[in-house]
């Protein structure tokens, strides 16, 4: 099968009610942004810190994933699909696709403070101070916070570079590193850019720009690798 790798982002799941981090203008539900994702903000106040990823579980377990996610996992019957998403939510899991890279962290997961390596599934949506690793520390969301290194970056690379076709879908591509994937994927294959507020790009051969959500977006796409199914068999 050929490989399709999908650049996922906030814009994908907002069609399931999930709130993008975005939305209030740089605001994460009244709070900055380094309040609540940076090392500085878990260190400054980490009741607020575990609250606030609460609250995003509470969201989350309500949400169902949409028709743009439900494409996505059936494309795994023509092609092999890897999904690279900057999300933390499980939707893309919760509609079907089975080979997921979270860039950014998964948020029905924690971690120790003291070894990165102990990471557990939260049951729920609580996490609370006192909640410890086996060896006695704090256990934090398992989020890629500002200033944080990306450990599964190297990974989406190497799955980028190996792609038959790529898609972008619902992210601005301001968020780096995820934004320079794009430019890992191989030069001759088709790329299909999809977002209602098109991302400035610089031009491609074999670049498709369609300015649409999610999921009409994803179902133009659809209908286009089947068409060069069809004319390459």
């Amino acid at each position: 099968m050929k490989k399709l790798v999908i650049l996922s982002g906030a814009g994908i799941s907002a069609e399931s009610g999930i709130k993008t981090f975005r939305d209030a203008g740089g605001l994460w539900e009244g709070h900055d942004v380094m309040q609540v994702a940076s090392p500085e903000g878990w260190l400054a106040d980490q009741e607020l810190v575990l609250n606030f990823y609460n609250q995003r579980r509470k969201q989350a377990l309500t949400a169902t994933p949409n028709k743009g996610h439900r494409i996505i996992a059936d494309l795994e019957q023509f092609f092999n699909v890897v999904v690279v998403t900057q999300n933390v939510d499980d939707l893309h899991e919760k509609a079907g696709s089975s080979h997921v890279i979270h860039l950014h962290g998964e948020l029905f997961k924690a971690r120790s403070t003291s070894d990165d390596n102990l990471i557990y599934d939260i049951n729920g949506w609580e996490l609370k101070t006192g909640d410890l690793c086996e060896k006695g520390s704090q256990l934090r969301p398992h989020i890629v916070w500002f200033g944080e290194s990306v450990p599964l970056l190297d990974k989406a690379i190497q799955e980028t570079i190996k792609a038959d076709y790529f898609i972008v879908i619902g992210t601005s591509l301001q968020v780096y590193p995820a934004a320079s994937l794009l430019q890992y994927a191989p030069s001759s294959i088709p790329k299909f850019i999809i977002d209602p507020n098109m991302p400035a790009v610089s031009p491609q051969s074999n670049l498709h720009l369609i300015e649409k959500g999610g999921t009409e977006g994803m179902s133009e796409v659809r209908n286009l690798l089947f068409q060069q199914l069809k004319f390459n068999n």
